[in-house]
């Protein structure tokens, strides 16, 4: 069934996007398969809906937001580092530095409120237009940069993100600071 075929072709192409977006918003690798899985399965119940949706991409997004809101809900998800970061396809990567990325990039991910972390993962990780993300979220586009602005503006003065930054030196402590009067 033609049906059958576009559904498992759309499956394949956004499993690892959707698998990765579901990481950088707190999963471990594991529980990011799961929250695919569960995503996807309700993609292929509701596929006419998914098809004749003004923009799909905003729509399956939507549905794993929503996925992942009502697993938490079941259950308690304590904050776990996770493992590894799903491969991208083509293959490449820096192993010795890839750990230490991950690391710094989830904890200051972690330290971001939950509907700014939710922006930036569907922004930047998953790859969405501003107006895909506010359909995703269903907020307006102007909330989208707002949130995104702000959370941008947090996560460049993140402790956790200063080494990653290119050609990076620590500021030397500062001497000509007055000293404090202690009586």
């Amino acid at each position: 069934m033609q049906t059958d075929d576009d559904f498992a072709d759309y499956a394949r192409e956004t499993w690892t996007s959707l698998v990765r977006a579901a990481v950088f918003l707190g999963c471990s690798p594991h529980e990011a398969e799961d929250l695919a899985q569960t995503t996807l399965v309700r993609c292929y119940t509701a596929w006419p809906s998914v098809v004749r949706a003004d923009n799909r991409t905003a729509y399956v997004y939507r549905m794993l937001l929503n996925c992942l809101r009502d697993s938490k809900r079941r259950r308690w998800w304590g904050e776990r580092p996770a493992e590894r970061l799903p491969e991208p396809r083509d293959g490449r990567r820096d192993e010795t530095a890839a750990v230490d990325t991950a690391d710094a990039v989830h904890r200051a991910l972690a330290s971001l409120a939950k509907a700014a972390r939710d922006v930036v993962v569907l922004r930047y990780f998953a790859g969405l237009s501003e107006r895909e993300t506010a359909e995703a979220l269903g907020v307006p586009v102007g909330t989208v940069k707002s949130r995104l602005s702000r959370a941008l503006a947090q996560l460049s003065a993140d402790a956790h993100l200063t080494d990653l930054r290119p050609g990076f030196t620590p500021a030397p402590a500062r001497s000509d600071a007055p000293a404090r009067e202690t009586t």
